[in-house]
């Protein structure tokens, strides 16, 4: 009876974890591979010279480079295995944080490119005319992919397949809005979009202006994670340069206490980036 009664539990576990996202029906090209993803982040940051896969060789030498440079002041191994294992994601820390920087400049910018758009259509100017425009006119930020449409299309005359393009250069959640936004206006038609326009641009003021206060406050709390997480590994790093100083490390004990540690600063360091994060704009119009 209690093999019978396990075996209805186990059944009940797997039912519950294939069900929902991991269903078999799903099919895999739902879901983006890991290019996939670094390659919209690398979009996002505004970085187009890099790859992904070139992105994962700087993670690996980033790693090696540390490894070898502590192990030479400290001449413990088991301390630079995790400055390494530290060193790895730095890339990447680097590349989320151009987005999130880039993201925020052109949050500010939205609002006048819109008001451009908006006057362009009140002047009698069509939507691709307007769009075009914005290459010239438009905030100097935001001017090459406008640029990038007007040539696309002068050569197709494609407009939705210009906005799909458009889209996918800005790599922005505001820019697909605004995309969708005049999608829907040229396919309906009517005379608002003028003042769809001026209230979207007022909307996305006030989003700026909010979001900002939240992130000056939000920033004392990202510091002080990093910087709690941060200071025990520099004053180790400081005990490893007196030379011998940290050879105990090298040890069964003491390998188990730096992965504890490493833990514990990783874990921390989560809960309070996550407690003091804000939500992000998903693409949910890509």
């Amino acid at each position: 009876m209690g093999a019978f009664l396990g075996l209805l539990f186990g059944v009940g576990l797997l039912l519950a974890w294939r069900s929902g996202p991991r269903a078999p029906d799903r099919r895999p090209t739902d879901r983006p591979g890991w290019q996939a993803k670094r390659a919209e982040l690398l979009r996002q940051a505004g970085v187009e010279s890099v790859s992904a896969r070139q992105l994962l060789a700087l993670q690996v030498l980033a790693g090696t480079l540390a490894l070898l440079m502590v192990q030479l002041v400290t001449g413990t191994l088991a301390v630079a295995c995790c400055f390494a294992a530290f060193a790895v994601p730095a890339p990447v820390v680097l590349v989320r944080r151009l987005r999130l920087r880039r993201q925020l400049a052109l949050r500010e910018l939205w609002p006048e490119a819109i008001d451009n758009l908006a006057s362009a259509v009140r002047a009698g100017m069509s939507l691709p005319e307007g769009l075009a425009g914005l290459g010239t006119s438009g905030p100097a930020s935001l001017r090459p992919p406008f640029t990038r449409f007007a040539a696309n299309y002068r050569a197709t005359g494609r407009f939705g397949d210009c906005l799909d393009a458009l889209k996918v250069d800005l790599a922005d959640p505001v820019g697909d809005r605004v995309c969708e936004t005049l999608r829907v206006a040229r396919e309906v038609g009517g005379t608002d979009l003028g003042a769809v326009l001026r209230t979207l641009s007022e909307l996305l003021r006030v989003d700026a202006r909010t979001r900002g206060e939240l992130e000056t406050r939000q920033g004392w709390t990202v510091n002080a994670a990093r910087l709690a997480v941060a200071a025990p590994w520099l004053v180790l790093l400081l005990l490893g340069s007196q030379g011998g100083a940290l050879r105990s490390y090298d040890s069964s004990g003491g390998v188990l206490l730096l992965g504890i540690g490493a833990a514990v600063c990783l874990v921390a360091y989560r809960i309070m980036v996550r407690i003091g994060r804000l939500p992000e704009e998903p693409r949910v119009l890509r």
